[in-house]
């Protein structure tokens, strides 16, 4: 809104001038004009398109890889090689197209909604028309109901409040008036402006439009959303990943170069080995894996009422360590109830409940901002109000006043509004409010005395008899106290920011359940750095008073130290919503916050999130078990393959054989999504490690390799076996080991009976090693530069085979024991810094 502080401060009038308008509004073509250079007022930003997804699936060193050793198989006329390359590269980025474009689309269908119509006076009549329409100069009626179109000074207003919470954060409604007011108001103060996206609570209005789209309050906030999203944890561990792999893969292929030669081998072999070398070493269809877990899980959410719009953002929502949240909706019911009538000494008196029903309006809306205090009021006495005289509540004086049954003026407001109009207040009375105010409730007063005349005005309202205090709150959802305990059994710390009082916010934690270490509010906020801010919110547990901006560097400064998920639903939650690791909303929340979040709940649950958050680590756990699978398998392969090249004097396996067994390898992945996770694993986050999943490599890749030279060593020791031969053996033995080594390391605990694998992958797996078995017998094997294996030779590969399985379970054991030791040896910790140092 272009100097927003000066439309408040303008008179109705200076106003209209300004936006070259009149009272009669704009006409018909005045407003084409105004159309046609402004453009139509949206806020929503565009989506990706079908090319724009499939741009993204190249964002991926290994995919790039891929391309390149395609390229170059082709260019040097190995076309079997570049067919395997080519499928392979087709299956990892149609899969991931697929799955992300639906997901896209879904998103769509999420985002659009019903297009809304606004009443305009064009022409000098009043017409409906859509909301995009609209234009500056416009002038717009609202109704109690209404949906603010626009960005507007007010007119004309008849008891016109509006709810402004997806701005400012406070339910309490704001009174609206045509009168300027004061230069440098706040935005919550600005009463002569209704803002776009807030709604009409009661009253009608009439207004100018001065500001649409983007240029409006929450267009300030949308256009900040603009920007490129941050990337999150998991898609920062998967690159520096892929990049650790493009390092290891560099050396491989400069070793196997520099040996061949020294060993005067041809050339283009050489470089077509090294090239399988550099492509097998990388697990080729991880991208699809993980689309495919993603997607599958995405399903999974849906049905517990989870819908994912970013779905990278599954497994950043298992990881979350700190949870962001916003109180009303999500600890609270959003709605106020009734708690308690008390006399003036504060001792629970039910009559004071029953006079103040006097002073609510009979047809149930009352007006201002006692309207939810009123419902509340009479869903706990069950009176009904009676049609009497009433003189209703208004922002000046802050109480309302009406007609008791007994003829009696009964008044009720806000305690500094109806104590002074008392003849006597009781010195206990002040104490009452003093702590009923620390304890966060929402309190008013009532009073009365008796009364003879007719209507009631504002001079009536005094020599008033103090009669006691009704205490009200917002209710606590039922299932929040047990959700909060489960996300912290999940190991997620809880911080709630809000913008309301921090004596409210403490209530409603204290009655959670959750522990408060202190309050802090915006102001106390900006008084810090961030490092400052960082050490306070390891203890704070409410964050209050504060902006939206606030929260955003509240995320921010969080993620510094672990992964974060934000949970709001209005436009003041959007800024955080986007800076987040996860951005969470709810399918009621503005458009601005939908569009903002990464994960949209169809119920506004604590325990819906943390259904989330429990199938984001089961996908995450599975996605990890195919890194480490796959890494530290491919490793052992290529190692091996690159050793037995320097002594043999023909290449251990031809490159489309290597590649050939990673992609069957790589397809009975696809079914990692389904695998069961042991519980214990969804205890805490998991993190990428990069530290972690490269000793893991250094531990069982050079298992996989000592299992490998045991098997060259047989065949060409016992055997004797042919080039042919040789290279269909070790094909049979690499892969079959590999895929069943999966049904072991899947789990830290005994597999099978103590740990059982998805059906899916179960299947899978053994589809695999079956298929590596008949290979060498199919008639196509010729093509392939194998040959039949010999019963003999088959029986000795399957023995060395379950020798490694046995092995690699005891490693597994020794490896993991080991890296839940609080402390590693000073040898290791050299080791994690070298191997995360080198994707830095």
């Amino acid at each position: 809104m272009t100097a927003a502080l000066d439309w408040s401060a303008r008179s109705a009038a200076d106003a209209l001038a300004a936006v070259r308008s009149r009272a009669r509004g704009l006409t018909d073509e005045e407003a084409r004009d105004r159309l046609a250079v402004d453009g139509p007022n949206l806020l929503r930003r565009r989506r990706s398109g079908a090319l724009g997804v499939l741009a993204r699936q190249f964002r991926n060193a290994v995919l790039i890889l891929l391309i390149v050793s395609a390229a170059l198989a082709g260019l040097l006329g190995d076309a079997v090689d570049a067919i395997i390359i080519g499928v392979i590269l087709l299956a990892s980025v149609g899969l991931g197209f697929v799955e992300e474009y639906a997901a896209e689309r879904t998103t769509g269908r999420l985002q659009d909604s019903m297009a809304h119509q606004a009443l305009v006076v064009r022409d000098g009549h009043a017409r409906s028309i859509p909301v995009t329409d609209i234009v500056v100069g416009d002038v717009v009626h609202l109704t109690m109901g209404s949906r603010v179109p626009a960005d507007l000074r007010m007119l004309e207003t008849h008891d016109l409040t509006c709810d402004e919470s997806v701005l400012t954060g406070e339910q309490s409604p704001s009174m609206k008036s045509p009168d300027p007011t004061p230069p440098g108001a706040a935005l919550a103060e600005r009463t002569s402006l209704a803002y776009q996206g807030t709604i009409v609570r009661s009253g009608s209005a009439t207004g100018v439009v001065i500001a649409t789209g983007a240029d409006t309050e929450i267009g300030r906030i949308a256009q900040q959303l603009g920007g490129r999203l941050p990337e999150t944890a998991f898609q920062a561990g998967l690159r520096r990943f892929s990049l650790l792999l493009m390092w290891v893969a560099a050396v491989l292929v400069a070793t196997v170069l520099l040996t061949s030669a020294l060993l005067h081998r041809p050339i283009l072999d050489s470089l077509l080995f090294a090239l399988a070398i550099a492509v097998g070493i990388t697990p080729q269809l991880l991208p699809a894996v993980v689309n495919t877990s993603l997607a599958a899980g995405a399903r999974r959410l849906a049905r517990r009422k989870v819908v994912v719009k970013r779905l990278v953002c599954i497994e950043d929502l298992g990881n979350i360590e700190v949870l962001v949240t916003d109180k009303t909706g999500t600890l609270t019911t959003g709605e106020i109830e009734f708690t308690a009538s008390l006399d003036p000494g504060g001792t629970p008196d039910s009559r004071i409940a029953g006079i103040a029903v006097a002073t609510v309006d009979p047809a149930g809306t009352g007006a201002g901002s006692t309207d939810a205090l009123d419902a509340a009021l009479v869903r706990a006495t069950d009176v009904i109000p009676a049609a009497t005289v009433r003189l209703p509540f208004d922002h000046a004086r802050r109480r309302a006043s009406g007609i008791g049954p007994d003829s009696t003026l009964v008044c009720k407001g806000a305690p500094d509004a109806i104590l002074p109009l008392c003849d006597e207040v009781p010195p206990a009375a002040a104490e009452v409010v003093r702590q009923q105010l620390e304890q966060g409730v929402r309190l008013l007063a009532v009073a009365s005395k008796p009364f003879d005349g007719g209507g009631i005005t504002a001079q009536d309202e005094t020599g008033l008899t103090l009669r006691g205090f009704l205490t009200f709150s917002d209710a606590v959802r039922p299932e929040a106290a047990a959700a909060i305990q489960r996300l912290e059994a999940l190991g997620i710390r809880l911080i709630v920011a809000t913008g309301d009082h921090p004596a409210v916010a403490e209530t409603v934690c204290t009655r959670l359940g959750v522990p408060s270490a202190g309050t802090l509010t915006g102001a106390e906020l900006d008084a810090l750095d961030d490092d400052a801010l960082a050490a306070s919110l390891r203890e704070t547990v409410i964050v209050a008073r504060v902006s939206p901006e606030q929260k955003a560097r509240v995320v921010s400064v969080l993620r510094r130290s672990g992964a974060v998920a934000f949970l709001g639903d209005g436009v003041n939650d959007a800024l955080a919503l986007h800076d987040s690791d996860v951005g969470i909303s709810v399918d009621t929340a503005t458009d601005v916050a939908k569009d903002a979040a990464d994960v949209v709940l169809l119920e506004k649950s604590l325990a819906v999130l943390a259904d989330g958050v429990e199938q984001g680590r089961r996908i995450f756990r599975n996605t990890l078990k195919y890194v480490y699978m796959a890494a530290s398998g491919n490793l052992g392969n290529m190692i091996s393959a690159a050793a037995a090249s320097a002594f043999l004097p023909f290449l251990p396996m031809l490159p489309g054989q290597i590649l050939l067994g990673n992609l069957l390898y790589d397809a009975s992945q696809l079914t990692i999504s389904t695998d069961r996770v042991d519980r214990d694993a969804l205890r805490r986050p998991s993190k990428w490690d990069i530290g972690l999943i490269g000793r893991f490599m250094l531990v069982f890749g050079p298992l996989s390799t000592f299992f490998d030279l045991a098997t060259f060593a047989m065949l060409i020791g016992v055997f004797h076996a042919t080039p042919s031969e040789f290279r269909s053996g070790w094909f049979v033995e690499s892969l079959v080991s590999q895929a069943l080594v999966v049904l072991v390391i899947r789990t830290q605990r005994f597999p099978f009976l103590r740990s059982r694998p998805g059906t899916a992958l179960l299947v899978a797996v053994f589809a695999v090693a079956g298929a590596a078995v008949l290979l060498p017998f199919a008639p196509f094997a010729g093509a392939l530069g194998m040959q039949p294996v010999p019963v003999g030779m088959l029986l000795a590969l399957g023995g060395l085979v379950v020798a490694y399985l046995v092995v690699a379970d005891i490693a597994k054991r020794l490896f993991f024991h080991r890296e839940d030791r609080p402390a590693r040896p000073t040898v290791d910790r050299r080791l994690h810094r070298a191997v995360g140092g080198l994707v830095r």
